[in-house]
């Protein structure tokens, strides 16, 4: 296993989007940290891209930093090196402010923009140290406009302050930031399979174009829809 191979962690990376991003990776040669809460489902995917020398499972709630703190640790401990950091780990709810329990808004913010922030704060310090790294941050088509009683949306506006505010922060160093905001994907994030919506595959593709610009490229935001998607 050549030590100069790059390292991406993902979060949320036992379905949809994450899973895809994984295989992607691998075919453009990079060794993959995935994290996520449901262990049994990492495993299999771990197997299925090539092993331990090629792929890490590690259960990980990124709402914990303790979790956050030691998923970066496995990482360097595994393979030596961090190269990018793939915040995607988040889940939605119904719009309306009298839906759903108060227990799931709680629980997707923390999982969507607290732990975003401990995603950034756990990688940040190991970027800096090297003056270089790759962040990329899933937020949304939701996080662009207001939709009507939508608290997702709220989280996903979060997200997309993040990125930019990191942006500021890390300006004067090689670090860079990338939003990856999807319109309609058929992933697990819908209870009826939706119709006319992008694959998995198709965001994958475009973390790959982010990933693999020339140092002196930091492509901020891709905003990527299905055709017949308006808005």
């Amino acid at each position: 296993m050549a030590n100069d191979e790059p390292v991406l962690v993902i979060t949320g990376a036992s379905t949809g989007i994450g899973a895809a991003t994984a295989h992607r990776a691998v075919e453009f040669g990079y060794r993959v940290v995935l994290a996520a809460r449901s262990e049994d489902k990492l495993t299999q995917l771990a197997g299925e891209l090539g092993g331990d020398e090629r792929a890490l499972a590690m259960r990980c709630d990124v709402g914990s930093w303790d979790d956050q703190q030691a998923l970066v640790q496995a990482t360097l401990d595994r393979f030596g090196r961090m190269d990018a950091y793939f915040a995607n780990a988040g889940f939605g709810a119904k719009r309306g402010f009298l839906e759903e329990s108060v227990e799931h808004w709680k629980s997707m913010i923390d999982t969507n923009v607290l732990g975003t922030a401990l995603s950034i704060r756990s990688a940040l310090g190991h970027f800096r140290r090297l003056n270089r790294g790759h962040f990329i941050l899933t937020s949304s088509v939701a996080g662009r406009r207001t939709l009507p009683g939508s608290l997702y949306s709220a989280t996903k506006h979060a997200v997309t302050a993040m990125g930019h505010a990191l942006r500021g922060e890390v300006a004067e160093t090689d670090i860079k930031v990338t939003l990856i905001e999807p319109g309609m994907v058929d992933t697990p994030f819908f209870d009826d399979r939706p119709t006319g919506a992008l694959e998995p595959d198709d965001i994958a593709r475009s973390v790959m174009f982010a990933l693999t610009q020339p140092p002196h490229v930091d492509v901020n935001e891709i905003l990527i829809r299905p055709i017949h998607q308006p808005g």
